[in-house]
């Protein structure tokens, strides 16, 4: 399971440099690579929205 971004996602950007594996792409609301995420939790640290959750 990977990192999940919501609808809350305001595609501010904090999140796409800070993603070790590039797992994280851009758009109206950024996308999160399942195959690629190795749930480092990374991207929830540095989101200022508190659009990422954990893997359920």
């Amino acid at each position: 399971m990977a990192y999940v971004i919501t609808d809350n996602c305001v595609a501010c950007g904090t999140c796409l440099p800070n993603c070790p594996v590039e797992a994280i792409s851009e758009g109206d609301i950024y996308k999160i690579d399942p195959d690629t995420c190795i749930e480092c939790g990374t991207c929830a640290e540095v989101c200022p929205s508190g659009a990422i959750l954990p893997p359920q």
